[in-house]
């Protein structure tokens, strides 16, 4: 019975040591640039950039296979941070791939829900939660409001839902106005004394 045991322990480590190795010996480095244009994108994993994720996406640009103005959730906040880590003339946003929208969240009207999990299967971060013939929740914190819930939905029961601004999510929104350059004009040319 002892004897058991020791193997089993000594396979256990042999298989460990065997594990660790291999990890460390075949370790695949991602790429540092895709890294870093995924954390400016936004994350909502909506496929209107005509890619199927965010990283997908991101791939693409560093590659030069894709332009730095077709997320439309990033809007052109977005494009002009790529464009400055890209190091790339800024172009405005592409409305081909749509327009940038204020964020918003998918609300399921219960009293119309049929059960279906269409929406569930179409969700690319499961925020929607439940099983068939039941309503099915949405998790509002995990909901990136891609939109893509909206169109498998047999009955219309899902609605997209602003979300109010609150200290968590406010912005800070710069001035719009142009800052003009005054003339200096020195005190003896006015008469006025300082």
């Amino acid at each position: 019975m002892l004897t058991a045991v020791y193997i089993m322990i000594g396979l256990a480590v042999l298989l460990g040591a065997l594990l660790g190795y291999s990890a460390l010996k075949f370790k695949v480095e991602g790429d540092p640039l895709v890294a870093s244009i995924v954390a400016i994108l936004s994350q909502t994993q909506c496929g209107q950039c005509g890619y199927p994720g965010c990283k997908p996406y991101a791939t693409a640009i560093a590659a030069g296979e894709a332009d730095i103005n077709q997320c439309p959730p990033g809007g052109d906040a977005g494009a002009r941070a790529l464009a400055d880590l890209m190091g790339v003339e800024y172009k405005p946003l592409n409305a081909a791939h749509g327009l940038p929208k204020p964020k918003s969240v998918a609300v399921i009207d219960e009293n119309t829900c049929i059960g279906c999990t269409l929406c569930i299967q179409a969700c690319p971060v499961d925020a929607i939660l439940g099983a068939a013939k039941h309503m099915h929740p949405v998790i509002a914190s995990e909901c990136t409001g891609c939109e893509l819930c909206l169109a498998p939905c047999p009955v219309d029961c899902i609605t997209m839902e602003p979300i109010g601004e609150s200290p968590d999510n406010w912005k800070w929104r710069y001035p719009v106005f142009q800052i003009k350059q005054v003339d200096h004009v020195s005190s003896a040319q006015t008469g006025v004394k300082h």
